[in-house]
């Protein structure tokens, strides 16, 4: 993503565990998506990064976090749906995201994954690790 120009407007940092296949290959996912980068995923593991998001190190282990060009911060499923939101030059995801009922499926999905992500496309790395 960084190799891309900067698109102004709606864009997206997100945090992400390069130590974990599985986020790695959603990454390249979201890369491949992200035609005009506004979509910039930093690995926890760079130095500053967590601290820049205002996270412990567990909570980055724990979950996917973004932060918005707007400045708000989103974790785990809201995360994902701030990516695609950068992808897409809007906030539809977000406000999808924000219907009641939306959220709690998309919430206990995104746990689902992160419980099984050793077992998805990527293992290894410290996911493969129980």
């Amino acid at each position: 993503m960084p190799d891309r120009p900067r698109s102004t407007g709606y864009t997206v940092e997100l945090l992400f565990d390069r130590d974990c296949g599985f986020c790695v290959f959603c990454v390249g996912w979201l890369r491949r998506l992200d035609r005009r980068g506004r979509v910039t995923a930093v690995p926890l593991q760079q130095p500053g990064a967590v601290e820049r998001f205002g996270v412990s190190a567990d909570e980055a282990l724990e979950r996917a976090w973004a932060v918005d060009s707007r400045g708000d911060r989103h974790a785990g499923a809201g995360a994902i749906n701030a990516a695609l939101s950068g992808i897409l030059g809007g906030r539809i995801p977000l406000w999808f995201y924000r219907v009641w009922g939306v959220r709690q499926v998309q919430d206990a999905l995104y746990r689902l994954v992160a419980r099984n992500r050793h077992r998805l496309p990527g293992r290894g790395g410290s996911c493969a690790i129980d």
